[in-house]
């Protein structure tokens, strides 16, 4: 799994139509009234990487498999959702299970789509929802806090550690303040992971616009990338409209065609996956060989055990040594055998950090 992403917004945003044609299903119901998505949808799509195409065809891998992306489209929010409003608790909760958030915003006009707040301006939705965010996240620290102190005061060390920590969050959301913009030592960071903040997780805002605007944007998305780029994230203009054609058609040279003609160069999904790759500091390493050539995805910074043990934790555990070549070197000969001839196939340790691109072989005993 590459990693998956929530996709929230207020009702009638064209959340379930981006999520239709960012996964080509048809398994969320696109209609003009708020709750119509009552169960999270989820959609998996493969990631385009045309170097896991060319590494194939060299290794004639019998399967290509890329890595995967998964889409989870979680109904409506709207303002009062941390209080139960709206089926709110349900999708906050629905919201504590991703990676990272999607927030689709509407940013076109279209008399025959209901805006539940009666007018177009993004910045007040996203507002709206990061509020909703922050609030859930009050009231799930009140709610965890009493039993933390109680532990805390039996002596347990870790419960004193968790409850300062719980504390300084909180001061944290009461100034306004999302939790992701909270400063928190390295050596806190594990246990500021188990606190679950939904303020915490981060935010690739999508700009829907109308077909004729896909390509140049608006004032509306010019003001959510200056909000973007203000705090740290950052935001892509897509139409879901031209999503959903481009998903209807098969043929990779019509697709092209018909997104040449709107002045388009890609994709939204391209547009999303690379993104959210980077906001989430992702690269790519590939396993190929003649029964298949495959992508996996790690963390920036992952030594070498740690992108094994993406494979299968016995290969963590048992982790030898990783048999490394770059992307580049083994396109340039050929492959591994070119490779290592030519003496660029290495033998790398477990303090070897993965680079994007990286080709492995993983040696390890259990």
């Amino acid at each position: 799994m590459g990693f998956n992403c929530g996709i929230v917004g207020l009702p009638n945003v064209g959340k379930s139509t981006l999520f239709n044609a960012l996964t080509a299903t048809a398994a969320a119901e696109a209609a003009n009234y708020p709750f119509c998505t009552i169960e999270p949808n989820v959609g998996r799509v493969g990631v385009p990487d045309p170097r896991l195409d060319k590494l194939a065809e060299i290794a004639k891998s019998q399967k290509i498999i890329p890595t995967q992306l998964e889409f989870v489209d979680i109904a409506g929010l709207v303002r009062g959702a941390s209080q139960g409003e709206g089926l709110g608790n349900q999708f906050l909760g629905h919201i504590r299970s991703v990676d990272a958030i999607i927030h689709v915003l509407r940013c076109f006009e279209n008399d025959d789509i209901t805006h539940v707040d009666g007018s177009v301006d993004p910045l007040r939705d996203l507002t709206t929802i990061e509020t909703e965010l922050m609030l859930a996240d009050l009231e799930s620290l009140d709610r965890r806090m009493a039993a933390t102190a109680k532990k805390a005061k039996g002596g347990d060390a870790e419960a004193k550690a968790l409850l300062t920590l719980m504390e300084r969050a909180k001061n944290h959301l009461e100034q306004g303040k999302p939790a992701k913009t909270m400063v928190v030592p390295k050596e806190e960071e594990d246990l500021y992971q188990h606190l679950q903040l939904l303020s915490a997780k981060p935010i690739l805002y999508v700009c829907n616009v109308s077909e004729a605007e896909a390509a140049s944007g608006n004032e509306w998305t010019s003001k959510v990338a200056g909000y973007a780029e203000s705090h740290g994230t950052r935001a892509v203009v897509i139409s879901a409209a031209i999503e959903s054609e481009v998903a209807a058609l098969d043929n990779l040279a019509e697709q092209q065609e018909f997104l040449q003609s709107l002045g388009l160069q890609e994709t939204g999904l391209k547009q999303v996956i690379r993104e959210g790759y980077s906001l989430l500091n992702l690269l790519t390493f590939f396993t190929v060989g003649p029964k298949e050539a495959r992508a996996w995805t790690a963390h920036q910074g992952s030594k070498a055990p740690q992108a094994a043990g993406v494979i299968h934790t016995d290969f963590e555990r048992g982790f030898i040594c990783a048999e490394t070549t770059s992307y580049e070197d083994y396109i340039a000969y050929q492959g591994e055998a070119g490779a290592k001839t030519a003496g660029k196939l290495r033998l790398e340790g477990r303090d070897y950090l993965v680079k994007d691109g990286d080709v492995f072989h993983f040696r390890f005993n259990v």
